[in-house]
This record gives C-alpha cells, structure tokens and sequence, in this order.
C-alpha cells in the first residue's frame, strides 16, 4: 500500500451536475482520463483534490464506445511519480482500486484479477474482485507496484465482487487518437479513429453512424439556471460548484454553502458554522431563537449551529424573486461573519465542515 502512496496525488474526484465520478493524470501527457459515462452531456467540469480545492477541466475527447473520456485542465498535481503502463495482466494477479466511491474522500480497495480478458457486448475488459461502488468510475485501477492495468468502468448492480476495468492498450489506442487532436471537444469513430468536432450523423472520414447528441450539454432547469446566476453575482464558477441534479456547494472564506431543493417544495440555502460549544448554551440559544440577522435563521442540528434561507420554489419565479436573489447573494459574506462571531462571543469552535487557513 506505500506504494501506492506517490499516486494518491494524481487522482481526482470529476464532479458535474449529473453527480461524481473518479479521474486520473498522466503527467508525460499532461492529460486526465475518465469514464464517458462520468463527463456525460458536459464540455467543462470540476476536477477536486484531496484538500477540496476545484479546478476546471475541459473535455477534449469521448469515445463513447469504449467508455473513454480525455480531459484538460490547468490543474497538474505533483507526484514522484506518474502511471507506468505493464504488457500483461495476470489472472490472480493483486489489484487496487484507486477513487472517490459515492463522492467520499479517496479510497483504496484491493482485490484480485479474477479474469484478465473478459468478453462483454464484443469488449474485453478485466474483470476484478475488489470493492467497486459508484463513483469509482473513471479511476485507475493499479498493479501492486503501481503500474496502471485499467481504468474501472462498471460493476453489475446485483452481483458482488464483480467489477470491470478498461484494460491499458484500449486506453493507448485513445491516447493515439489524440495525437491529431486540433482543440474542443471531439467525438471518436469507433470504427476508423477519427476525431469529429461538430454534431453530425455520419462520421465525415468513413461513413460510420454518429450519435449527434452526444455533442449536446446538460439542459439547465429553470430552478438550476436561476440558481447558476445567483451563484455567478456570488463571485463563483458555478460549474466548480455543482455537487450532482440541482445540488450545489462551495465554500466562501471559512464558510461553506450548500443549495438544494428539498422535499420538491422548497429551496434552501445552509450553512453549517460552528460546533456548539462545552458551556454557556443558555445565552447561545437565545441568541439563535432571537432570530437576531433576518432574512436568515440561526439553528441547531446535530450539535452544529446552522445559518438558513429557506423559500417556496414557485417565488423563486414570482414578483419577490429578485429580492430572493439579493438575500442569496448575500448569505455567503453573511455566513464567513456569523462563524468568526460564534467564536469570539460564544467561544465556539468552527463547524467540521468549514475551511480555516
């Protein structure tokens, strides 16, 4: 497992508004590799390390076929090290599956190659008995000594200790394709390799059948694009801050934001501050009941205080929606204050979820 160390830095979450997946860097091509299914319906997405900074990365190439998706970003972590490439891969061979199952933090699982060549839908992949989960899509998946042998792709639903991996020469055959790559996004024809930049039905260089849509991007709702807005007046990209279907976070100095729909009625705006403290909770609490900095409300939740903005999702769309833009956009700088507040007046420690230099 130290082994395996050096590598920790090169990996990275992919997060979208379809929700997260896993990616990793190869440094000699200054590129990440993911899944398609991962970066679906997105030319621009969030790449996170393991110290929650964002960054982003453009989508350059899928291969829709092979579950292969080339990006490029701006971000290229240091290691060591980067992914040597082996010939062959062992059945029984020691495994590891390197990524961000379900959006936690970075895992490590380790199995074994139950079949080095296993045919599905006239693919061969490499079939493994490590732990694979939703999410791990995209990550490397890596010898004992480090070596990459695949990228995971999938893992049937209903089975245990059945997950798959792409195996490296599929993966080599991409990284060919690229080397004509001229910029933006482009489409693979899985039958002559070329590279198409534009929608079309036929590929341009042989003929073959093209899925046009595939060029198409993720269509915003209206709750989503006025939420996109608000975040943009906030100072932020809102593509760094999309956290899956109409769910969004990010943290503004100290504080972090979250903004979701629940319960398909409301709106909410939370921010998470403070942990309560050892002592003193009379005068806190009635502080937070006095509701002391209306429009928001201060509240308890699991032992944390929470500041929140709650409203109906149709006034979102009504005569008051522009003053429900203001106090949003508000509520960032309002939360970075309100947690320096709780500590100094109520000797509170930050909330575990805050961001302190």
């Amino acid at each position: 497992m130290e082994s395996l160390q050096h590598l920790s830095n090169l990996v990275a979450k992919v997060i979208t508004g379809n929700g997260s997946g896993t990616s990793f860097y190869l440094r000699d091509k200054k590129i990440w590799i993911s899944n398609y299914h991962v970066v679906q319906g997105n030319k621009k997405v969030a790449l996170q390390d393991q110290q929650m900074n964002r960054y982003l990365a453009d989508v350059v190439m899928v291969n829709p076929a092979a579950d292969v998706a080339i990006l490029k970003s701006d971000f290229a972590p240091s290691a060591p090290a980067g992914f040597e490439m082996p010939v062959n891969v062992q059945t029984s061979q020691q495994v590891y599956v390197l990524g961000y199952p379900f959006g936690m933090p970075y895992t490590v699982t380790e199995g074994t190659v139950s079949s080095a060549n296993q045919l599905m839908s006239e693919r061969y992949y490499i079939q493994i008995d490590a732990a694979v989960n939703p999410g791990n899509s995209g990550g490397p998946v890596v010898a004992a000594d480090g070596t990459l042998i695949g990228i995971t792709t999938a893992k049937f639903t209903n089975a245990d200790n059945m997950g798959f991996a792409i195996p490296t020469p599929t993966l080599l055959e991409e990284l060919q394709s690229l080397e004509s790559h001229s910029g933006g996004f482009s489409l693979k024809c899985n039958s002559c390799s070329s590279l198409s930049y534009e929608p079309a039905d036929f590929c341009p260089s042989c003929g073959e059948t093209l899925n046009s849509k595939i060029f198409d991007e993720l269509a915003l709702t209206p709750v989503a694009n006025f939420m996109e807005q608000t975040i943009t007046a906030m100072g932020h990209n809102p593509i760094l801050t999309r956290m899956g279907n109409e769910f969004w976070e990010f943290h503004h100095g100290s504080s972090l934001v979250r903004l979701f729909i629940y319960n398909s009625n409301y709106f909410y705006a939370n921010c998470p501050i403070n942990k309560l403290p050892k002592g003193n909770l009379d005068e806190l609490l009635r502080y937070v009941l006095s509701n002391p900095i209306a429009p928001y409300r201060l509240g308890v939740w699991d032992n944390q205080i929470h500041l929140s903005y709650r409203v109906g999702l149709n006034d979102l769309f009504s005569p008051y929606s522009a003053n429900i833009q203001k106090d949003l956009i508000a509520l960032p700088a309002k939360a970075d204050e309100m947690d320096d507040f709780f500590v100094k007046k109520f000797n509170c420690e930050m909330s575990v979820h805050s961001r302190v230099a």
